[in-house]
């Protein structure tokens, strides 16, 4: 039986542990038949040592890609047509961002180009980086974000809540317009796992606590596959009529008051 990504070509951003959503989402879709291409920043050589743990290692290529170089968007294109031909299937948005003095309790004293930063690389990204892809898109195709249920003001998490908050309007404007071209755009909110991102959060233990107590279904901090998952059913056909959705994988803690 073949598999739910049969002969499709999917762009993945921020395989950079093998804890990463990305990660999984990478793993799993080699798994369903997909071929798969990376980009990683800042440092492409950590994501392809990663890489080689992947069921298929000798079929992937790394790309270097920041997402706030316009440069780097420029070429990216013709990178991709280079490894994969003149078709993508999908993308995979795992990128965020925030310098330090923008989390970890500092909400109110954060300066603006910091808060600058964090918007740009964690939420305009998201258009960007499906723009430079567009054009190898002409069949339709799926794009997938991750996001942090930004409903909340969560401890700690200071401005990346608001540069959530972005993403996931960006995400729906970006379904509105591209729909016409038959390209679905969601997110998949992952609850907190002990991944790179997390572990660059001061007193992140403190926000992840909350599942301890809220969630009604156990919620394991190591165990990224589930939104991974999401990801690949999301890149499937299985999904074919729905866009500008954010799908939850926090073990249903958003749906609970207290």
């Amino acid at each position: 039986m073949s598999g739910i990504l049969e002969g499709k070509r999917i762009l993945i951003t921020g395989v950079l542990m093998e804890s990463s959503i990305a990660f999984h989402a990478a793993k799993l879709a080699q798994e369903q038949g997909a071929e798969i291409i990376l980009t990683a920043w800042p440092r492409p050589t950590l994501t392809e040592r990663i890489a080689k743990k992947l069921p298929q290692p000798d079929k992937v290529k790394v790309l270097e890609l920041d997402v706030s170089n316009d440069e780097h968007l420029a070429r990216l294109e013709g990178q991709v047509r280079e490894y994969l031909g003149d078709r993508l299937d999908g993308v995979v948005h795992s990128i965020g961002f925030a310098p330090q003095d923008a989390l970890g309790g500092n909400f109110l004293n954060t300066p603006f180009e910091s808060v600058a930063t964090a918007m740009h690389v964690s939420a305009f990204s998201l258009k960007s980086l499906t723009m430079a892809l567009l054009p190898l898109m002409s069949e339709g195709g799926s794009v997938v974000g991750l996001t942090f249920d930004a409903k909340f003001a969560w401890p700690q998490y200071d401005w990346m809540g608001p540069a959530k908050a972005a993403l996931e309007a960006t995400n729906r404007y970006m379904a509105r317009d591209l729909g016409k071209q038959n390209i679905r755009c969601n997110l998949v909110s992952a609850g907190p796992l002990g991944s790179m991102a997390a572990k660059s959060i001061p007193g992140f233990s403190e926000l992840a606590s909350v599942w301890d107590s809220r969630s009604p279904l156990e919620w394991d901090l190591s165990d990224p596959e589930p939104a991974g998952r999401a990801i690949v059913a999301l890149l499937s056909d299985w999904f074919p009529k729905t866009t500008g959705e954010i799908v939850h994988v926090d073990g249903g803690l958003h749906a609970i008051g207290a």
